[in-house]
């Protein structure tokens, strides 16, 4: 499993995970699309948002691979915002190459595109 250097590992001063720290044995999770309601609150959002803008700012709109980071909060974004680049995809493995699709990206998380902090 490849580990992001320098990603962050949490949201700051919550709980939202965004890297994992070692290899789950059994397996990787696997990355599923879940829909985003409205009614979400509001720090979920803040969490998807300073998510998104870290992936940009690692990765810009370069595939990337899983690695370590986070299926929970991956399956967020998934389908919309980050894209599989491997057809098949397979959601269970830690080395599948995703992508952002950076005007969907836009469109959901500006403040994700714009200087300053979203934590």
């Amino acid at each position: 499993m490849l580990k992001h250097r320098g990603f962050p590992g949490r949201l700051p001063g919550t709980d939202f995970q965004f890297t994992l720290r070692r290899a789950n044995p059994k397996g990787a999770t696997p990355i599923v699309a879940r829909e985003r309601y409205r009614d979400r609150r509001p720090p979920d959002k803040r969490a998807d948002a300073a998510f998104m803008a870290a992936l940009w700012q690692h990765f810009g709109n370069e595939p990337f691979e899983r690695g370590n980071l986070d299926a929970g909060r991956l399956s967020w974004l998934f389908g919309r915002e980050v894209l599989p680049v491997d057809d098949p995809f397979d959601p269970e493995d830690y080395d599948a190459l995703l992508v952002i699709d950076e005007d969907a990206a836009r469109l959901s998380f500006p403040e994700a595109f714009e200087p300053g902090d979203l934590a």
